[in-house]
């Protein structure tokens, strides 16, 4: 079918009202294709429902289209067939794109104790307690203290019970503690500039001339001046 087929459907279907209607042998098929739509309606989560819960509608619609592009007013079987096949392939399209192709989906990898562990005394800035650590990691000190490039030790400067603090070691390749490296400019004098250099120097006349006092009214520059009748 080329273009000018196209026209002449075209204006043969926009001519008079016409009434498209199922052919006696396509209507079998057009109890499957509901029976389709339903069940796959049925079977998939809502999000996915929603993309394909008009699917025997869309089918009929596009029978019609077929069945007008050749100027007819009866949709076939071989004509609902080839829209039915259509509408199918776009329902598989649709739930392929929202998730619901059956592949499983990658699981999401867990970090290890040691990850949590290191993330932990991070972020309380290179040492942490015990009670800002092993309640928040799932693992006992026991299973801490095991673990590659975690130092423990005791912090007796407060009163009472000393208090367990866990470090992080200095060695542990990827996980120093949280310093930033010393650079050249570490190491060199402080420059102190004085923002008096950027100012203007100020000088005092010997006889200064008084300001003049202002009037509460200023006067207009001008005699020409439009807006003195409204002040």
């Amino acid at each position: 079918m080329d273009g000018w087929d196209l026209t002449d459907a075209y204006a043969w279907a926009t001519a008079r009202n016409r009434v498209i209607s199922l052919a006696d042998d396509a209507r079998q098929l057009w109890k499957t294709v509901r029976r389709y739509a339903r069940i796959i309606s049925e079977t998939l989560p809502e999000a996915q429902a929603v993309y394909v819960e008009r699917t025997a509608e869309q089918t009929i619609r596009v029978a019609a289209c077929l069945a007008a592009s050749e100027q007819s007013e009866t949709i076939t079987h071989a004509r609902l067939s080839a829209a039915f096949s259509l509408v199918r392939y776009s329902v598989r399209c649709a739930v392929g794109i929202t998730g619901g192709t059956g592949t499983a989906k990658p699981a999401r990898r867990t970090p290890t104790l040691a990850e949590k562990v290191r993330a932990r005394i991070e972020m309380h800035g290179g040492k942490a307690r015990s009670s800002e650590l092993l309640p928040f990691v799932g693992a006992t000190a026991e299973e801490v203290k095991a673990l590659p490039g975690i130092r423990v030790a005791l912090n007796r400067t407060g009163l009472g019970r000393p208090a367990t603090v866990y470090t992080l070691a200095a060695d542990t390749p990827g996980h120093s503690p949280l310093s930033r490296p010393r650079t050249q400019r570490d190491d060199a004098p402080a420059t102190v500039v004085r923002i008096d250099t950027y100012r203007p120097t100020r000088t005092t006349p010997a006889n200064p001339t008084p300001a003049p006092t202002p009037s509460l009214r200023s006067q207009p520059t001008t005699a020409a001046n439009p807006f003195l009748s409204l002040l």
